[in-house]
This record gives structure tokens, sequence and C-alpha cells, in this order.
């Protein structure tokens, strides 16, 4: 017996995505979920990995590693979700649960753990499956419909926070305010952090303002830079292009740190900044499965969701072109209407 499953998949690289349908055993692993997808946030990722950017796409190729629904059906060793629970899954849909990192928390390092939307179908479907450690319930007080862009793009700013102790008296500073700026600045704000964006766009300095940051520098002006210099406690970047590096490091305070999540194509920089003023750069990618519950306990907490744009989920292809032209403000989710 199979389980018919229907999704929106593309055949090539920058192909149009078409429905399709595809199948999987009936039957589920003991510890594995399946999920009936209500909504799929859309990730820059997605576009790359349609696009083969990263040379490891099979096609055809599901996209949607944002996904957010009810538990359908649990195997039978299955004890952390139970059927009808609204749940959140992201990047990683399973983990070896035995090597070093899993046994010490960090599932998300794991060097063999599955990746959502690479050798596999992800979330723009009816249905997608995981391993029950990676789905995380929702609290009540979330919006299902804004939840999804949480489990990737928060989860990716919100890591760093905990796994660096940023703390509630630091002042931090985040570089870029798109899809992923914009929820730290909203994440730091409720931390309780003196919050600093950065951004070569003045047209973004009311929205940057509005979404929790008590002052905003223009990247271009480097008069505006040197106002900040020596001053800031973390820096998180969330920019894919390079950057004036040296000018961010002299912006931190001694014993400061230049946090990369946004993969820029390279970095240099000079070493006697860093060994004068103690300071450091590191890079991260998503959580564990309880650092996201933590975030989505907290998000419950304070009501923080991200800012996002709906399109059903039979119109991807407009979605991808929305988010390819630079226009989303500041994720966008597609409702399942398959």
């Amino acid at each position: 017996m199979a389980t018919t499953i229907k999704a929106m998949a593309a055949e090539g690289p920058k192909g149009e995505m078409k429905r399709w349908e595809f199948s999987l055993p009936d039957s589920l692993k003991p510890h594995e979920i399946e999920i009936e997808v209500t909504h799929c946030g859309v990730c820059h990722s997605d576009l790359s990995m349609r696009d083969n950017d990263w040379h490891m796409t099979a096609y055809p190729f599901v996209p949607g590693h944002e996904v957010v629904g009810r538990v359908g059906r649990v195997g039978e060793h299955v004890t952390m979700v139970k059927v009808g629970q609204t749940v959140g899954l992201g990047w990683y849909s399973h983990s070896c649960m035995t090597c070093r990192q899993c046994m010490s928390g960090d599932h998300n390092l794991c060097a063999t753990a599955e990746q959502t939307i690479i050798g596999r179908h992800g979330g723009f479907a009816d249905k997608v499956r995981c391993h029950e450690e990676w789905a995380t319930p929702l609290p009540a007080g979330l919006d299902p419909a804004k939840a999804g862009p949480l489990f990737c793009g928060g989860i990716t700013v919100f890591n760093p926070i905990v796994q660096f102790g940023v703390k509630p008296t630091d002042r931090v500073g985040v570089v870029g305010i798109g899809g992923l700026g914009h929820l730290a600045l909203k994440f730091l704000n409720k931390w309780g952090c003196e919050v600093i964006a950065f951004t070569s766009s003045d047209s973004k300095r009311e929205e940057a303002l509005g979404l929790g940051a008590h002052r905003v520098v223009n990247s271009r002006d480097s008069n505006q830079l040197k106002s900040v210099a020596g001053s800031l406690d973390f820096i998180i970047s969330t920019v894919n292009v390079a950057l004036d590096w040296p000018a961010y490091i002299n912006s931190l305070a001694p014993r400061g740190r230049l946090h990369l999540v946004g993969v820029a194509p390279d970095i240099s920089l000079p070493v006697f900044p860093m060994v004068a003023g103690q300071r450091s750069v590191s890079g991260s990618p998503l959580g564990s499965p309880a650092t996201t519950g933590r975030m989505i306990e907290f998000c419950g907490r304070h009501g923080i969701e991200p800012t996002t744009e709906h399109f059903p989920m039979s119109k991807a292809n407009d979605a991808f072109e929305h988010l390819h032209s630079g226009k989303a403000r500041y994720r966008i989710v597609l409702t399942n209407d398959l």
C-alpha cells in the first residue's frame, strides 16, 4: 500500500512549479509522523534549491521547509506529539540521535542530519513526514498562518542569541533588514537589548524602528558608522553579500562578536583590531529542537510573529517571482489549496 501526496514541483533548474503527485509507503517508521500541511513559508533557500545554485538538487524538486500543519498520523513509538496537534517543521527533519552532537543537545550539528528539502520532498505539498523530535508544537497564541517562517528564518537568528549568551543589557546591531533581520529586531527588542539596525536603504528607517530597532544606522554613511564605533556587544549579520567588514569590527566593544547567519561570499578582516579588543567572528546554522521550542515559547509569550505576505500554494510561481524581485515584506507564506 502507498500514500499519494499532492505537491508543487519543479522538473529542472529555474523550472516552473507544477502540480505533481508522488507516493510514499503507507506505513510510518516507528518514530515518524505525518503532517497534514496547512501553510508553508517561502525561503530564499527554496529558490536556491529550485535553481540548483548549490549543486545538490534532485528533480522533480518539491520545496518547502517552513511547514505548519496538523499531525495526521504517528508511528507506533511516537511520544513527543499527538494526532491533531498543530506543529511546525523547519530545515531539518531527522538527526541520528546517537552521535556526540545529538547526545549533547546539538542535533542541528549532526553530521548525518536529514534536511527537509535535500534528497527528499518538502512542504509545498498536502503532507510531509519527519522524525518526531523535529516537529515543534505551536502554543495557542501563535497564528498558524504566520508561524511558518519562524522555523527557518526565526530560529536562524534566535539561535545565536541563546548560544552566545546575549544579555538584556547588551547593545546589539542587526545588519540587513529583510526576512531574517526583521525577526532579529523583534526578538532582540523583547529580549531587552538596545537594538541598532544597519541598513543601506534610508527607506527602511521607519520600518526598522517600527520592528523594534531603537536606532538606525545607514551602513553607506561613514560618519554614521563612526558614531557607533567601539560600542556594540554583538552584531548579527543576515546579508549574503560582501560588506566593509573592518567597519563592523570597529563598531564592536572590547570582547564584542560579529556573528554571521547570512552566507556572505567571503570575509576579509585585519587581525590587529580583533587581537587588541579581544573581538571575535563566528557563524551558526539553525538551532536544535530544544532551542526551537524555546523560541516558539518566547514568541507565544511576547506576541512575536513574522511580518508576512500570503499566496495560495497553487500560485507558488508567483510567490517565487515576488521573492526573487526583492519585493517581499518580509516573509511569504503559502496557504495549502492543493
